[in-house]
């Protein structure tokens, strides 16, 4: 069983990775945010640390896909590698602070290695406005996070909406993270839990 976790900046991904590890005994795979040595000068010139920051990603989240998902039985996973490439350089290139270039270099990259990359078995998808990011970037408190542009945050929403609308490569749950509080309300959180185990997988699991 390969669960995956997805979402914005601030969407609360990590937190119902970790809350739905614990749940149904899955092995959690966080997103290496804090090792990326290039994330902090990448949200204070996006233009000239896109290529760097994205390809440490990339190559990170490789190493973590083909080394604790690939093969694990029972495994979640905080942010794919399909978002790394679909929604965030995506977004970079789009919006200019990736060059033709890069974005081309990194698409061969990524290309390259997507038909060995492992599929999931079921995506959550948390969806989330601006003020529920803007909230819960600044609960965390990473100083850097806090001059992200709202034009950057709407981008990759944007980029999500379309990108989870046409994804077909297993069931999809969506959860709505402006209504759902489910760190705070066990109600919310049991939803969730509710809508994964109508894709047949709960306790024992048996996938």
């Amino acid at each position: 069983m390969y669960v995956a976790v997805s979402g914005n900046i601030g969407s609360g991904k990590s937190t119902l990775t970790r809350m739905l590890a614990e749940r149904y005994g899955l092995r959690p795979v966080y997103e290496p945010y804090a090792e990326n040595p290039y994330l902090e000068d990448f949200y204070h010139d996006m233009r000239q640390y896109s290529f760097h920051s994205q390809v440490y990603f990339l190559s990170r989240r490789l190493e973590q896909h083909l080394g604790m998902v690939t093969g694990a039985r029972y495994v979640i996973q905080d942010r794919t590698v399909f978002e790394d490439a679909n929604i965030f350089a995506r977004n970079l290139y789009e919006s200019g602070q990736m060059g033709e270039r890069d974005w081309q270099t990194y698409r061969g990259l990524y290309e390259g290695v997507l038909p060995a990359l492992r599929v999931p078995d079921l995506l959550i998808h948390i969806d989330a406005g601006l003020p529920t990011l803007r909230r819960r970037i600044a609960l965390r408190g990473r100083d850097y996070e806090q001059a992200i542009p709202d034009e950057y945050l709407a981008g990759l929403n944007r980029l999500y909406a379309g990108w989870i609308a046409a994804f077909d490569l297993c069931p999809v749950v969506r959860v709505d993270g402006d209504a759902l509080d489910f760190v705070h309300d066990p109600q919310a959180f049991e939803w969730v839990c509710g809508r994964v185990q109508a894709h047949g997988y709960g306790l024992p699991l048996l996938r």
